[in-house]
């Protein structure tokens, strides 16, 4: 049974399923159709033609007025992968480069890039069969596309470059010879169309918005056990003080809290406290605007994903092939930053909440241990945590205000949206292990509340995450308990 992609705008949530389908996905007629359409009225021009149409019968970059010749068209597509594909660094999960494939799938598959069936259907034979071109992290500037993580993904295409299969890395060449495959003889267009666009920033940010609204839940679960530990409040949480704010995420975030907390002994009891630190008490505002934020950034992804960003366009029924812009990845670099701003705060309010839990106070021990002095108990993974915190910050000095003048003065404003890509699920993954830490210390802290029961919801998080890593009595090796949380924490927040 196969999947059908057609032209309907996808979703984040549509495209997310895409990605873990187990059913082979096809082109719908209608696409093929498109495809072929816009492929036979580019043949026509280009032979029909003398004039000049950027990136088909020309150079690239400040080498557009250079003319190439009919016979040399073929050439020219193929030097241009090759020339293109100089990226370094860390290679790029093969996760992320599974959401590259099909994200250069939908953009083709529009009927206005002018390739070939047979590229596309490549493509999409590398997706179902679990085949991922090695991609590196470092080389586009998220302007004219992302020409060099596009050019990896694309050498395969024409008997280039490596790729991974079942978790093995092998040449192209062998894998050609595995799949009885011929290498793609790239068309005019075809070599542009593949390494304009913005796909390796689109799927980093696609993964970058699952990944935020799933840590989003993680902190906001963990935040009310550290509540509860904590002994805070309720009354920052109420409905009336957090509506006359007017900002929809943090009146959501409060709703939720009040939801989640409701039957706690430990919050109803009488309270010796006033008020709670900011950190706590300021839940609602600090998590509600990262979740405005998310929001926000998953607007512009989902646009995204429905778009077409190589250049230059064809629009068989207006008789245009249009060199224009699309591929500038100004609106991807904007939000990459705002988003990796928003959720390492929701890192470093964390952080705070993990402090308060060990310095002495609500009744709590020093360092949340039995014996402080003889056991130094949870001191040091603050200490963690904050430095985690502070590398976040470091991270999250944006990339989008950067500029770099490139290719002879012709390219003199890109978005840096990929370096901005990068430094996200550097974030992401930092705010993992922030969390995870919390975590420790807030079920640490509510073993000093019993007999009082937390909320139902706050006990279920606390028995599974016993059931990982027990009380700490007295001092261990905590690397292991952190590694034990962080490994905990991943898995809980992938519920659907």
């Amino acid at each position: 049974m196969n999947l059908e992609l057609t032209s309907d705008y996808l979703s984040l949530e549509d495209f997310e399923n895409l990605l873990r389908a187990t059913e082979p996905l096809v082109l719908a007629a209608a696409l093929k159709d498109k495809v072929n359409t816009c492929r036979s009225y580019l043949d026509r021009k280009v032979e029909s033609s003398e004039q000049l149409i950027y990136g088909i019968n020309t150079g690239f970059g400040s080498l557009c007025d250079t003319a190439i010749s009919k016979k040399d068209l073929e050439t020219l597509q193929r030097n241009l992968v090759c020339s293109h594909a100089c990226g370094t660094g860390e290679e790029v999960p093969q996760a992320i480069v599974r959401r590259m494939l099909l994200l250069k799938i939908l953009g083709l598959s529009k009927g206005a890039s002018g390739v070939q069936l047979a590229t596309i259907e490549r493509l999409l034979f590398f997706l179902n069969q679990g085949i991922y071109p090695v991609v590196y992290q470092q080389g586009s500037l998220g302007a004219s596309g992302d020409l060099a993580p596009l050019a990896h993904l694309s050498l395969p295409l024409i008997g280039e470059g490596e790729v991974y299969h079942e978790n093995e890395k092998i040449s192209t060449q062998e894998l050609n010879k595995k799949f009885n495959l011929e290498p793609i003889i790239l068309q005019s267009k075809e070599g542009l169309a593949l390494l304009n666009g913005t796909q390796f920033m689109s799927a980093y940010a696609s993964y970058a918005i699952d990944q935020a609204y799933r840590l989003f839940d993680g902190f906001n679960q963990v935040a009310a056990l550290s509540i509860e530990a904590f002994d805070a409040r309720k009354e920052p949480f109420s409905a009336n003080v957090n509506e006359i704010r007017n900002q929809v995420g943090q009146i959501r975030v409060a709703a939720w809290f009040r939801s989640q907390l409701e039957g706690s002994q430990i919050m109803e009891q009488a309270k010796a406290h006033v008020q709670d630190p900011y950190s706590f008490r300021c839940i609602p505002q600090v998590h509600g605007a990262t979740l405005d934020t998310i929001d926000h950034a998953a607007q512009i992804v989902t646009r995204e994903i429905n778009a077409v960003t190589d250049n230059p366009t064809v629009f068989p029924d207006d008789d245009q092939v249009v060199s224009a812009g699309n591929f500038h990845g100004q609106p991807l670099a904007l939000i990459l930053d705002f988003l990796a701003i928003a959720m390492a705060e929701m890192g470093s309010i964390s952080e705070r909440r993990t402090y308060k839990l060990i310095s002495g106070t609500r009744g709590l021990p020093a360092f949340l241990v039995q014996n402080p002095g003889l056991n130094s108990g949870l001191m040091i993974t603050q200490y963690t945590s904050a430095s985690i915190v502070s590398q976040n910050k470091q991270l999250c000095t944006p990339a989008s205000v950067d500029s770099i003048d490139s290719s002879n003065g012709q390219e003199d404003h890109v978005s840096m949206g990929a370096n901005a890509a990068t430094k996200l699920y550097r974030v992401l993954d930092n705010c993992q292990k922030i969390l995870a830490i919390e975590l420790i210390h807030a079920a640490q802290g509510l073993e000093f509340r019993r007999p009082l029961q937390a909320a139902v919801w706050t006990e279920d998080l606390h028995a599974q995450f016993r059931a990982v890593v027990p009380v700490l009595d007295k001092d261990r090796v905590l690397s292991t308990d952190i590694a034990k949380s962080v490994a905990f924490i991943q898995q809980y927040i992938q519920h659907d």
